[in-house]
Formats: C-alpha cells, sequence, structure tokens
C-alpha cells in the first residue's frame, strides 16, 4: 500500500505501500461488482490502442515515435506531484512529447470510470486510501506485465537490464499470479517516529525494549503528553505498529504464515498473541494521546509535530508529508519497533522494501511511451530528481547522487537501513495480494484501539479475514518460500 497520503502503504507506504502507502477504514470499500465486472472485459492486450510507431533501438527499446502523446496520473500525497511534473518535463524534453498531468488523492473516483470504459491513461501511481485495488486489477486483466521494462537495458548502464540495477526484492510486493505488474517505485521504512528535540529535551533515550517503549509512554502521559498517537480514521497505521511486533516477536516464519494464509496465522499463533496484547496495553493504560482515535493523519501527524505525542506510526513519507507542520528544529527520527522478550529478530529489524505502486494498463493508448517512461524513472537522473522533490530514496541501487542532502528523518531512515542490513530487512505482500483480508484487520484493528473488542477477539477476527482469503482459489498462485 501506499500510505493513506503516499500507502500500503503501505505505503505504502505500501511509503505508502507500504503504504504503501495503503488502505483506510471509511475512504475504501471492497470494489462493486460493477467495477469487478468491469475489470474482467479487459484480458489482455487486444483492445489497446497504442499508436506508437518509432523504430527500436537499443537506446529505443520500446520503439516510441517523436511528438508523441502520454498521460500520467499520480496520487497526490506524502510526495505530492512535483516529481512527476519535473520527470514529465525531462520526457517532454527528449521526445517532443505532449504529456497531460493529474496529481489526485482521489484515485477510484477518477479512474474507475475509465477503466469500467476502456479508456485508462498511460502511466498511474496507484496509491492511497482510494487507491483501485491492485488484486481485483490484475484478476481483470487490467494490468500489463512489467517484464519487459525490467528486462531493458538500462538508461545509466546499458550492458545491464534494469532489473540488474535495483534493490533486490523490491520488485516482489508488485507481484501478482507470479507476474510483476506493478512497480513499487519507493524504497519505504515502516516504523516509528519522535521528535529529537523532545527527547533531549525530556532526557528519554531511544526504546529498544517494549517495557522501555512503554516507560517511555508513561512518562510522557506523566508530563501531559500522549504516549502514542495514531491515525486513527485510517487503521492501516496501527497495524504497521501491530505487524511489524508480529514480524520481529516471530521471526520471518511469523510473516510468512500471514503472507502464505497459514490456518495458524493468528489463532494459534504465540506472536500474534503476545503482540496484540502489548499494542492493546497502550489502550488499557490510557497511554494514547487523547482524541487520536477519531483523527485522520494528518491530524494527528501535526499533534505530534506539536510535541503532543511522543511517537507515531508511520512509513518514511512521513517527512516531506509534514513539511509545512514541522517546526524548524522538531528533529523527526526513526525507530525500528522495539523489541518484546524472547524475540527472533533483533531490534535493528525493520520493513523496509519498495511502496507506490506504478502501473501501466492493458488498455493505455500509448505503451510504448508509458515503458519509456518507466524504464527512465529507473535511471540516477530521475532517481535523483526524485529525491531532492519528495524528500525520499527510491529502488535504485545508489540512486541518488550523494550531493543531495537529505533531511533529518531521512537520513534516520537511510542509517535504519544500513543497520538492518539485507537479513534483517523483511517486507509483507499480503496487503497487494488481499486486499479485502486487508481491510478486515484494519477493521478490527479500529476496534481494538477504540477498546470495543478484546485481543482474543481481534485474533479471531484476523484469522476469519485469512481463512476466507485461503479459500479464493486465486490465492494459490501466491506464495512466499
Amino acid at each position: 500500500m501506499g500510505s493513506t497520503s503516499t500507502r500500503n502503504n503501505g505505503e505504502g507506504l505500501g511509503r505508502r505501500d507500504l503504504i504503501k502507502r495503503s488502505a483506510a477504514l471509511g475512504l475504501i470499500t471492497v470494489p462493486t461488482m460493477s467495477f469487478l465486472s468491469a475489470c474482467a472485459s479487459g484480458s489482455d492486450d487486444s483492445g489497446s490502442k497504442d499508436t506508437s510507431k518509432g523504430k527500436v533501438t537499443k537506446d529505443n527499446p520500446f520503439g516510441v515515435a517523436k511528438n508523441g502523446k502520454l498521460e500520467v496520473v499520480v496520487f497526490k500525497g506524502g510526495y505530492g506531484d512535483d516529481y512527476a511534473k519535473a520527470w514529465e518535463a525531462l520526457f517532454a524534453k527528449k521526445w517532443g512529447t505532449k504529456t497531460s498531468h493529474l496529481g489526485t488523492q482521489e484515485i477510484t473516483g477518477k479512474l474507475q470510470p475509465r477503466f469500467n470504459g476502456g479508456n485508462p491513461p498511460d502511466v498511474i501511481d496507484d496509491s492511497g486510501a482510494q487507491q483501485i485495488k491492485l488484486d481485483v486489477l490484475f484478476k481483470g486483466g487490467q494490468l500489463l506485465d512489467l517484464q519487459a521494462v525490467l528486462d531493458a537495458p538500462s538508461v545509466d548502464d546499458p550492458s545491464k537490464k534494469v532489473s540488474e540495477t535495483l534493490i533486490a526484492g523490491s520488485t516482489d510486493p508488485g507481484l501478482q499470479g507470479g507476474k510483476v505488474v506493478s512497480l513499487n517505485y519507493v524504497y519505504t521504512v515502516w516504523g516509528l517516529w519522535y521528535s529529537g528535540k523532545l527527547f533531549k529535551e525530556k532526557g528519554w533515550a531511544e526504546p529498544k525494549t517494549w517495557d522501555d517503549f512503554l516507560d517511555i509512554c508513561k512518562k510522557a502521559k506523566a508530563a501531559g503528553i500522549g504516549g502514542l498517537a495514531h491515525q486513527g480514521k485510517f487503521p492501516y497505521y496501527i497495524n504497521l505498529l501491530i505487524m511489524d511486533l508480529i514480524a520481529k516477536t516471530g521471526g520471518l516464519d511469523a510473516m510468512k504464515a500471514i503472507d502464505n494464509l497459514d490456518p495458524k496465522a493468528f489463532v494459534g499463533s504465540d506472536a500474534a498473541k503476545k503482540s496484540i496484547e502489548a499494542v492493546y496495553e497502550i489502550v488499557d493504560q490510557g497511554l494514547l494521546m487523547p482524541g487520536t482515535n477519531g483523527l485522520t493523519h494528518t491530524e494527528s501527524q501535526t499533534r505530534w509535530n506539536q510535541y503532543k505525542a511522543a511517537f507515531i506510526p508511520s512509513g518514511s513519507w512521513l517527512e516531506n508529508e509534514q513539511l509545512k507542520q514541522t517546526p524548524a528544529d522538531f528533529d523527526m527520527k526513526f525507530l525500528p519497533v522495539p523489541l518484546l522478550p524472547g524475540s527472533k529478530l533483533p531490534f535493528e529489524a525493520i520493513r523496509a522494501g519498495s511502496g507506490e505502486p506504478f502501473i501501466i494498463p492493458t488498455k493505455a493508448s500509448n505503451k510504448a511511451e508509458a515503458q519509456e517512461f518507466m524504464r527512465l524513472m529507473l535511471s540516477k537522473e530521475w532517481s535523483t530528481s526524485f529525491a531532492k522533490e519528495a524528500n525520499s530514496l527510491t529502488i535504485l541501487k545508489d540512486g541518488v547522487d550523494p550531493s543531495v542532502k537529505l533531511r533529518p528523518g531521512t537520513q534516520s531512515t537511510v542509517e535504519a537501513v544500513k543497520a538492518a542490513g539485507d537479513a534483517n530487512s523483511f517486507n509483507f505482500l499480503y496487503p497487494n495480494w488481499y486486499s479485502e483480508m486487508d481491510v478486515a484487520i484494519q477493521n478490527a484493528s479500529n476496534e481494538l484501539m477504540s477498546k470495543r473488542i478484546q485481543p482474543a477477539e481481534w485474533l479471531k477476527r484476523a484469522q476469519a479475514a485469512v481463512d476466507k482469503a485461503a479459500k479464493d482459489p486465486a490465492s494459490k498462485k501466491n506464495h512466499r518460500a
């Protein structure tokens, strides 16, 4: 997911991704049957209106014609859309292309009718709270297989394929049925965040254990500050904390059990039980920032920026999203989720991976331009441009010119990624594979944080969502080894 403002989260995150960036209670629903039916009508490229007739060469692997057209739609959330406008200007300068741009948070509202009508845009950043669910689009044959882009020569080093220039595993979140059908472009880190200034003033040390984390929350409460703020109207965010705690407590096997729809992914999982009980302890002890359950992402984050809470969960789009609300001396810092006793992963372990899914519809009118645009996204020039405009990293290895100075929060994520290394970096895939299951777990988390259900009931509801997803024959195509 991208994030609701990046999500899947995200991200984000599914940043979005994550967010990145991402699904959110109240703003997303399971797609209607009319949309499902409409998606099912387009099964391959046969309906394409692509009219590009350029000559195919090593420098022009998709045969882009001069003076063509390209329509780009991006989710205007935590990263804004200035980065895309900069890209489009570079593309137009190179190819003389007439580009059409839309930055919006209403992805479903703006684009669902166009998918239904068979005339979608060429390149889409399908993220945010109103993301059109990738698994639904894939089942309807609406997503172009991006393998040709990954197999194309790298812009920076034509002796290498594009895929050989990317961070290991960064294309995995784009898998549906064994095919890469979305390019999760932003390299996102998910976890907790705090103010370096506040911690210095209070004499608080960065907590590495759950007990130390709770202790700071209690000290914050005693000082008239909330312990944990979360984006209550969008339970995608609190799920970042819950799911990361499960993964760190039970190890990668606990994570894979959820992605692989194990009949004991939640009910019967000691790691899940310990983790959800630990998170509920924050609620039960009154350590939440007052009112946070009823706030949107920006409302909670802004109050956090006003020093009304010690911690908040989010993806690494947070800094850019809060630029206008963050005091100059706030000193934003990233914190890996602290450990419960007996955790199988170390404190340094983080959920890190690609978020912000970019897609090319099978019925895009200008697929050659769209594929070349995506190939150029994975060049150092365009990756550096993104870092400058959006204060975030991309999935391109060493993709940012070292002369670019990063903001404190972004720099702290760079340090966290280095500390974790490949061995201690993990990422969940179920939000992209099983959107209905993701929403059901988010809804359960919303009930838990509002104290309307207890941990045992949360586990039952989460497991029921897993069991329902497992009954779908299409789920057999998705598996993590």
